[in-house]
Parts: C-alpha cells; structure tokens; sequence
C-alpha cells in the first residue's frame, strides 16, 4: 500500500539544527522504522511546507538533500518518491578508547554521506588526477586560499601566502615548535596542557613554565609575573573550551594577554580547536596580535577525526615558508582527497551546516550531564564534548577511570595533563563525544555520579 501525501509528515518537533536536514533524517529514520516504504509518494513539497509551517524552499532544499543521500527519487511531475529497501541497522560496535577526545556523532548526521558524495565528485572533475599525486608543500594554492578565507570570516589578517595546510592540529603544533622555538626557550601554559605540546615540547627540549589559572583560563598577572624575567620565549593558549579545565578566555583577559605579550615580545601559539562550536564568538589572538601570533585551527575537532585537516596561519610569508618545509619533512602533505572535501565544504559553505549538526548533538548530550549531575560538581563549555570534574574526598581517579573504559565512555586522570608538580587538584576530563550513544552516555554518567558520592574508605566496587 502506497503512502500518500496527506498521510505521512516528518516528526522534526526535537530537531536541532537546519530544518531541510531535519526533514532529511525523518526521512531516514521513518524509512528504517518501517514508517515510510520503498516506492512510497512523499507529499508535495508546497503541501508539506504549509503543513509544517515552513517555506517551501526549505522542503525542496530537504528533498534534494535525501536525494543526494539516495533515499528518494524524483519523477517530474509525478513527484518524489521513497527508493531502494530500507536501511538495516548494524550492530553497534563497542567505540575504541584511545583516550582522544572526540567529537560526537550526531544520530541523523549526514557527515558519512556528504563525504561519500563529495569524495565521488572529487574524483569525477577536471583535477581528478593532480589529487591523486603528492601535493605541494604547505598545500596548494587554492587549498591555502580555502583555509585564509574561513580564518578572515574570523577577523583574522590571512590569505594564501601565510596559511598552511597541515595533517591536522598536531602536525602544525610540531611545525610551529620546531621552526619559531630553540631548545632551552621557555614557553608559559596553564597548569594542566594538552598531552600532545607537552610531548613536542619534551622531545624539543623546550622549558614548560606552567602559571596560575583560574576558571576562565590563564591569569594574565601571573603571565606577567612570569614574563618581567626576560626569559619567555613564548605562551601556548587554547582560548575557548581549554583542553582539559574547559576554560574560556574571555574577551578582557584576551586583550590583557596581547599587551603583556607585545610589552615583553612574547610569541602567541594558538591552537583553537574548538571556537567554531561556541554559540558566542569572542575574537580570537590572531585576530587581536596578528604581527606574533600563529594560530592552528582544525575540522578534525569540528566535525570529524577522520578527516585529518588543519590550517595553520603564520605572522608572515616567510614564517610560512618556513613551516611548511617542516610539515613537508615529518608528514608530507594532508591527505589529498580528504583536503579536496575540505576545500569544498569551505568554499561553498558545507562545513558550517556540518558543524551545526555536531554543535546540535554536543547542546543535547550536555542536558543529558545537566540532568544527571549536580550542578558544580563538573566544568563544562555550553557546547563542548568535554567535562573537567574535580575529584575530592575519597573517590580516585583511576577508579573512576576503569569504570567509564568497561562503559566504553573515555575518560583520563588530570596527572596525564598536569605540568606544575606543585598544584594539588585532582580532576578527571571525561569525554562526552565519539559514537557513544545518549543511553550509554547517560548510564556513565550515572555511575560517574554515584562514584563521586562513594565514601567508606574501600575501593569502588564498581572498578
């Protein structure tokens, strides 16, 4: 029996991000419940717009869209209609925990599908072969000039000549280190870091001086303090969503930092991989200090891990030469087809609804933390896949640790960020992201509570 046009209408009543996708993913999920059938007549698109109370260019837009996807056919004027069989569902495989924090899979994302799509045109037009041989160093011009003009939509000062396309963030940061840095500098952090600049910096010999912090990220009288020695070469920053504490800048501490580093010709490095998902945008450094800042900003953390892409924008032509020699040296170039998406997705705007979509489900599961545990009992970024929960009493971190490893949830011990022996907090980062579902999601973090309430002086016997 054919479904017809009055009977049938998407459920979007709960959808997060743009309509046309929502209506998209209804018609997924309706074909995978057994909802909607193939060969089945969806509604008019002006019908269903009236029905929904949306504009019609909305519908036509979702129509297109699960076209694409290869849901549904068109057939003139005779309309759409539901194609092929309905998608099975796949047994869920248990996420891997690699300790990474990783940005969560949205159940109706279309990432898979834009980026089947897109690696098909790629493949099928005019430059089909050039991205299938080594690219140049720091990567083309047109994948340079991409990447500049997503970071100018930021107001920071960036076009083909200072940009460098890397194979994502860590890369940039070793280029960055191994071309403005000496062994012996010594640069300022907070004092818990990302793992990955603690690691360059051991394996560079560089000094890591780790100064006060509070909730809203670095103190700037405390880089100060550090910097009236005359002996800081420069100030590492992760301005919004900090990784681990969730720290954000805000804009006057931000400015502070600029004087102080243009007062004591500090160098800024400024690896940004999480802004682009705060619902308030605050100007990041670059766009205040563009003469010493080097800024790193990454869709690996927007929108997927697997895409393996960074732009890194230098002070100067000359600093960008300079790294892309080196990111030439340790990894080559970024994965050519994997950059073509990207620079396709920049150019024509792709990446901004990909990114709603991830901003969307990080905005959901951070209700599902709210719901389950007490308020100030965590740290968290509104639209961040990462809590900072400071641990007192008796529960310990390892334990806590084990629990969320058997529920597949990733969580790591603040020691594996910790730079200053001196400071006493004791605090685990759990990730909230990945492909862990919202009821796997909400049982961690259940147990997470319960832990945080244990007493009694014995071990978990949740480990």
């Amino acid at each position: 029996m054919q479904t017809t046009s009055q009977s049938w209408l998407p459920d979007i009543g709960q959808a997060h991000g743009p309509v046309y996708l929502a209506i998209c993913a209804a018609i997924g999920r309706d074909l995978d419940e057994g909802r909607l059938n193939p060969g089945d007549r969806l509604p008019p698109q002006r019908e269903l717009a009236e029905a929904l109370g949306i504009d019609t260019g909305t519908v036509t837009r979702a129509y297109a869209e699960a076209r694409r996807q290869g849901l549904i056919d068109a057939e003139g004027r005779r309309g759409s209609f539901v194609r092929g069989l309905p998608r099975k569902a796949t047994a869920q495989v248990p996420p891997f925990d690699t300790g990474m924090n990783l940005p969560p899979i949205p159940a109706d994302g279309t990432f898979s599908a834009r980026f089947a799509a897109t690696l098909q045109t790629v493949l099928e037009g005019p430059s089909a072969a050039n991205r299938l041989q080594y690219q140049p160093a720091g990567g083309a011009p047109e994948d340079r000039l991409a990447g500049a003009q997503w970071l100018s939509a930021q107001g920071i000062a960036a076009d083909e000549d200072n940009v460098v396309v890397t194979s994502g963030a860590q890369t940039a940061l070793h280029a960055i280190a191994s071309s403005i840095l000496e062994r012996g500098d010594a640069v300022c952090t907070g004092p818990f870091v990302y793992p990955g600049w603690t690691a360059i910096c051991r394996r560079l010999g560089i000094k890591l001086i780790p100064i006060a912090a509070d909730r809203s990220g670095i103190d700037p009288d405390a880089l100060e303090q550090a910097c009236s020695l005359g002996t800081i070469r420069a100030v590492y920053i992760v301005p919004d969503n900090d990784n681990p504490t969730t720290a954000t800048l805000d804009r006057e501490r931000r400015e502070r930092i600029v004087d102080i580093a243009r007062r004591h010709d500090v160098l800024i490095i400024e690896d940004d991989p999480y802004s682009r998902l705060a619902e308030t945008e605050i100007p990041p450094l670059a766009a205040m200090a563009p003469e010493r800042t080097w800024h790193v900003a990454s869709l690996s953390k927007l929108i997927s891990p697997a895409l393996r892409i960074a732009y890194l924008r230098a002070p100067l032509l000359r600093d960008a030469l300079r790294l892309a020699t080196d990111t030439h040296e340790t990894t080559v170039m970024p994965p050519p087809l994997n950059l073509a998406a990207c620079a396709r997705w920049l150019n024509e705007g792709t990446w901004a609804e990909l990114v709603d979509e991830v901003r969307a489900e990080c905005l959901t599961r951070q209700a599902i933390v709210r719901d389950v545990l007490p308020a100030g009992s965590y740290r968290a970024a509104p639209a961040g896949y990462h809590l900072w929960i400071p641990l007192e009493g008796e529960t310990r971190a390892f334990e806590l640790v084990s629990a969320m490893r058997a529920l597949g949830v990733s969580a790591v011990s603040s020691e594996q960020f910790r730079v200053d022996p001196a400071v006493q907090e004791h605090a685990v980062r759990l990730s909230i992201g990945g492909s862990v579902d919202h009821q796997r999601l909400r049982r961690a973090l259940e147990v997470t509570e319960a832990m945080l309430h244990h007493r009694g002086g014995r071990a978990s016997p949740l480990v």
